[in-house]
């Protein structure tokens, strides 16, 4: 019985002492060494602050608007004889240039009238005059030694006839100036919005014959808030002088298929707040802008929906970044001196193209990250790799 276990447990044993043997084995190897990976860093470009003195520049819009409006009407009343044709819609006229001709045969008339009363007062006074002259010879005559009285020398007389003739000569001017308003002018160069008569219409005094504007200048209505006015050095109640002209402005408009630009100034700010925007609005101003001001020949044009660029006139001291390192509006990210991210809280002056200039936040010199970054994490450590040029 004993050798019949000795033999069934033989190939087992076997088995065991083959898997001690690999295991001892095993233990015996030394182990693989472990290497430790290196973290990479993420790679940055980065800019340094720049601190300088610069003309802060404010963004706002606002809408083209003439600078002076008017309703064209008739000062005296008669029938529509002619009506130039820049007397149009959209059409352009010149200072002095008759648009509207009224019927004159009336005021005519009543010229030559107020003619022959000027030159029948004139006789009246030679008149009285020789009258005057007469009885006062007269008088020293036969009174060598007394003064006469005004009415024995027939001067009422003679200041009657001078008034007559005054009078007769203000008929003549005032039928002069109705025959001259029969021809409707106006004294400036401008445009027309839109006509309402046409020729034969009997029309009135006041009567409305269309609307104008003048083209010598155009205004935009800018709204600002307080601190774009600190921005621009401009008070509440500004008006431009020749020592001070006012900030300059960049207007900007998309025109068919281009962005045009045209060159102003602000002239005048409100000297109140306006109640339902809390804002305070400035007004620029264009000359010419259908003119000279044009840009490249396209006009700036009334109605115009356009965007401003206004430019401080006295530089401030502030600090100065390419606009790539601004994020989420007031964020940037600086690498310090140990190549660690920082997440900064920048307080934004203006914004350009460009650049960012900002009052605080960051100091000069510091490194500002420019290029893009997903997953930033405060104090991560990072590698600067170049130093872009600053413009």
């Amino acid at each position: 019985m004993k050798k019949k276990h000795l033999k069934a447990a033989a190939p087992v044993m076997v088995l065991a002492l083959g898997f001690g043997i690999v295991q001892l084995m095993a233990a015996a190897k030394p182990a693989p060494e472990k290497k430790e990976e290196e973290q990479r860093l993420v790679s940055l470009l980065y800019a340094e602050v720049r601190e300088e003195a610069v003309h802060l520049t404010v963004a706002t819009q606002g809408e083209v608007r003439p600078h002076t409006e008017i309703d064209l009407t008739p000062q005296v009343a008669g029938r529509i004889v002619a009506i130039a044709d820049n007397f149009a819609e959209g059409a352009g006229f010149e200072p002095g240039q008759t648009l509207i001709q009224l019927d004159d045969a009336d005021y005519r008339l009543a010229l030559a009238r107020a003619k022959a009363g000027v030159a029948q007062a004139e006789v009246l006074l030679l008149q009285a005059q020789a009258a005057a002259t007469i009885k006062r010879q007269q008088w020293t005559a036969i009174n060598p030694n007394r003064e006469p009285t005004p009415l024995q020398v027939n001067q009422p007389q003679v200041a009657e006839a001078e008034a007559k003739l005054r009078s007769a000569k203000a008929e003549l001017a005032d039928a002069k100036l109705n025959l001259a308003r029969t021809q409707i002018k106006l004294p400036f160069r401008g445009r027309v919005i839109s006509r309402d008569v046409g020729v034969g219409q009997f029309v009135t005094a006041n009567t409305p014959l269309g609307r104008v504007f003048a083209t010598d200048r155009v205004e935009v209505r800018l709204p600002l808030t307080d601190s774009q006015l600190l921005e621009l050095d401009l008070p509440m109640g500004f008006v431009a002088t020749d020592e001070n002209p006012g900030p300059q402005v960049t207007l900007a408009a998309q025109v068919g298929r281009e962005q045009r630009q045209w060159q102003g100034r602000i002239v005048r700010t409100q000297a109140a707040v306006d109640q339902q925007t809390r804002l305070i609005y400035a007004v620029a101003e264009v000359n010419d802008p259908y003119g000279t001001g044009a840009s490249d020949g396209v006009p700036l044009a009334v109605g115009l929906f356009v965007t401003a660029e206004a430019t401080g006139v006295q530089p401030h001291l502030a600090l100065v970044l390419p606009r790539e390192a601004l994020r989420s509006a007031d964020k940037v990210y600086v690498i310090d001196q140990d190549n660690r991210l920082n997440i900064r809280t920048v307080e934004v002056l203006s914004t350009s193209e460009d650049q960012v200039v900002v009052a605080s936040g960051v100091a000069d010199g510091e490194r500002v990250v420019t290029s893009t970054i997903a997953n930033v994490v405060d104090g991560m450590e990072v590698q600067p790799i170049t130093h872009l040029a600053q413009k």
